[in-house]
């Protein structure tokens, strides 16, 4: 399992959200700032088991919005989970 923390622009939130749940992705949203935008952006959350990763950030690449210049769409770290628990 990989735990996958992406940084978005404010503005792509309602455009990635609803096709990551759509396709069974658990999403956890936390709002964040901070100096990869320096301007509103939230941090998503997302479990994913190992083969479904590539799939995640593909949502992430389709429904982020074009950037502009050399500015960014998403950051994104896939962390290795070494266990997860629902209590």
């Amino acid at each position: 399992m990989k735990l996958i923390i992406a940084i978005l622009k404010d503005d792509d939130i309602d455009n990635v959200v609803p096709p990551l749940m759509a396709d069974n992705f658990r999403v956890t949203r936390v709002a964040s700032t901070g100096g990869f935008f320096r301007k509103g952006s939230t941090t998503l959350l997302i479990g994913v088991d190992d083969e479904r990763v590539d799939i995640a950030i593909q949502v992430l690449r389709d429904k982020t919005t074009a950037p502009a210049g050399d500015e960014k769409r998403a950051i994104v770290f896939v962390v290795p989970v070494s266990r997860f628990e629902q209590i």
